[in-house]
């Protein structure tokens, strides 16, 4: 699978942390596929799911997931754990909270976010799978900038 790092435009990188279970699951690879589409912007990956450690079970497994994350400026949770790896999810969402880093909710591809009682107040603001819309958040909660985007509507009067 295809390993995604930096993508090269002028500019300081934001650096991104996307939640994963220890594997590149689809989600997880669609994210870096709308923001690798995305024109005049970086980021640093700072997520890294194939770097689970082979030995110390669960607690060097999350050491490892409080370093990266140590290193992002915002976070990305992807809603399809909540159904494979529930706790492991609010593990990273709690870690991620209380480096107060900014946290965004993607659902499931093409599916609704349910709300989840236990991630109230983890979660800064809720996605849907639209590239421009998720290049906005992640430029307004990591640096506080406004896209100052406009949509231009033509009408043909005849």
């Amino acid at each position: 699978m295809r390993q995604y790092t930096v993508r090269m435009v002028s500019g300081d990188p934001i650096g991104i942390f996307v939640t994963h279970a220890w594997q590149e699951s689809d989600d997880y690879l669609r994210v870096f596929e709308f923001l690798e589409g995305a024109r005049n912007f970086r980021y640093a990956n700072c997520s890294d799911p194939l770097r689970r450690p082979a030995i110390g079970g669960q607690e060097a497994e999350r050491e490892e997931l409080r370093r990266q994350i140590q290193r992002s400026e915002v976070v990305i949770g992807l809603g399809g754990l909540m159904a494979s790896d529930l706790a492991l999810l609010r593990f990273q969402l709690v870690y991620a909270k209380s480096l107060d880093k900014p946290v965004l909710l993607l659902p499931n591809f093409g599916q609704a976010l349910r709300e989840i009682p236990e991630f109230k107040g983890l979660v800064d603001e809720t996605l849907q799978w639209d590239e421009r819309a998720m290049v906005d958040a992640l430029r307004r909660e990591a640096r506080q900038e406004s896209a100052n985007r406009y949509d231009v509507i033509e009408f043909k009067l005849d």
